[in-house]
């Protein structure tokens, strides 16, 4: 099973709206087992990761909420079904926004209860929203397999849940 709703293909799609040239310095803010750190390098990409457990040597130990990188520092950030897990969104949102450069780009996908809540938070945190879109039917094939599987998965609960797709650009 893949570690997030569409695997590889989704990560491409990520980073192909993204509009990043190869050679940008993207950082992956939950990358667990470093599958899409790996994919990014293979595209050219300067890719590095970060996980609070991480599962693979090509992804750095660390708290994505206390990110140990400069201010301004990378051109891109990625982040798959992490924010959500974090308790704290706003404070993802604002260690992006904090680590990437004007103009750099924050690519993300995750569950939510309220979209209208999680756009005004992305704008607080200094971004302007590029794309939206809802992905919930990808992620509730994703819920039902992980389900059947027995898998542990930390997912919300409720009736209103929502996957969605944000590219947005730190102002």
């Amino acid at each position: 099973m893949n570690t997030h709703p569409g695997g590889e293909e989704h990560s491409r799609y990520l980073m192909e709206l993204s509009f990043l040239p190869p050679g940008s310095r993207v950082l992956d803010m939950g990358a667990g087992d470093g599958r899409t750190v790996n994919l990014l390098r293979k595209l050219g990409y300067a890719a590095v990761g970060i996980d609070i457990a991480p599962r693979s040597d090509d992804v750095e130990a660390g708290d994505f909420l206390h990110l140990p990188y400069p201010s301004e520092h990378f051109d891109g950030v990625i982040s798959q079904c992490s924010f959500f897990v974090s308790d704290d969104v706003p404070g993802a949102l604002a260690e992006a926004a904090r680590v990437l450069r004007p103009g750099g780009k924050l690519v993300f996908s995750d569950v939510t209860r309220d979209v209208v809540q999680l756009l005004s938070q992305v704008r607080q945190a200094g971004f302007a929203v590029r794309h939206l879109e809802d992905l919930t039917p990808a992620w509730q094939e994703y819920y039902l397999e992980a389900l059947w599987k027995s898998q542990d998965c930390t997912l919300p609960t409720g009736k209103a849940v929502q996957y969605v797709l944000f590219v947005c650009e730190r102002k």
